[in-house]
């Protein structure tokens, strides 16, 4: 039989780590000396600790190798096992690619416009949520507010409750920018189940992937802020997938200073 220090030099795994895979069941000394307490293993468990040491570089979880080791002998159970772990793998591989590609074009736009990391463009979900929404034509963009009186008007006996944290948005369906008649549908997040009014409609919006960046400050910025996001999404990859929308997280309903507004503008967003 080996002295641990020995096992650990021909298995290549350190004593500290023996000692944790003994406590956990993984592999356990072949015999410990009751007067000394000392650990003793056995040429013939080597391969036993290549076995762990193959899955651990293959990214299994030690909790998985323990799991793992039990199947190793059912071939089809254990081909199954390493073609979900590859799955896996490839899939963090994309990511980490992506988050690559997303610096590097950062890097080189910051190289020929400073400006351009003033509006910082994230990847995120919108989950799924419950909205009271109202759409509807309206004269300009800046008469936003007729929908967010309307919704008032309807509801304001109705007792609807906001979820939290709240979510108020604008969604805008015409093809390009106009400058009358605009094509607007507002929405807010609300907890409970409510009957349809005339005009808002309660419903669940469903979830979707965007790119968005969020500023502070007047209106009057969006252009160039829609700007940053388009250039982002064309440079990563990415195509337009839907109407795109505001997230007013500090609305002119909040406060009367331009400058204090805070507005995330998002882009539904597909991978080409």
């Amino acid at each position: 039989m080996l002295k641990i220090g020995d096992f650990s030099k021909l298995s290549r795994i350190s004593i500290r780590m023996l000692r944790h895979y003994d406590e956990m069941g993984l592999l356990k000394p072949k015999w410990i000396d009751p007067a000394t307490g000392y650990r003793y293993y056995g040429e013939e468990q080597l391969p036993l600790a290549g076995r762990i040491g193959a899955l651990k570089s293959m990214g299994f979880s030690l909790t998985m190798v323990l799991e793992l080791l039990k199947k190793y002998d059912d071939v089809q159970a254990l081909r199954e096992y390493l073609v979900l772990k590859r799955v896996e793998l490839q899939e963090n591989l994309d990511a980490m690619n992506q988050r690559l590609r997303i610096l590097d074009n950062a890097i080189v736009r910051l190289g020929k416009d400073g400006e351009t990391m003033k509006y910082n463009v994230t990847l995120k979900t919108m989950p799924k949520r419950y909205v009271a929404s109202l759409r509807k034509v309206i004269p300009a963009y800046d008469q936003e507010s007729i929908l967010w009186q309307q919704m008032y008007e309807e509801t304001k006996g109705m007792n609807v409750q906001t979820a939290e944290p709240s979510c108020s948005l604008a969604l805008f369906y015409d093809e390009g920018y106009k400058e009358q008649d605009v094509d607007v549908e507002i929405q807010i997040t609300v907890k409970g189940r409510y009957a349809d009014t005339d005009h808002v409609k309660f419903k669940t919006a469903p979830e979707c992937r965007i790119a968005s960046a969020t500023y502070k400050g007047s209106y009057t910025k969006l252009t160039e802020v829609n700007a940053a996001v388009a250039n982002w999404v064309k440079d990563n990859g990415y195509a337009f997938d839907g109407t795109s929308f505001c997230i007013y997280h500090v609305s002119p309903a909040e406060t009367q200073n331009p400058e204090e507004l805070v507005t995330e503008v998002c882009f539904p967003i597909k991978k080409q």
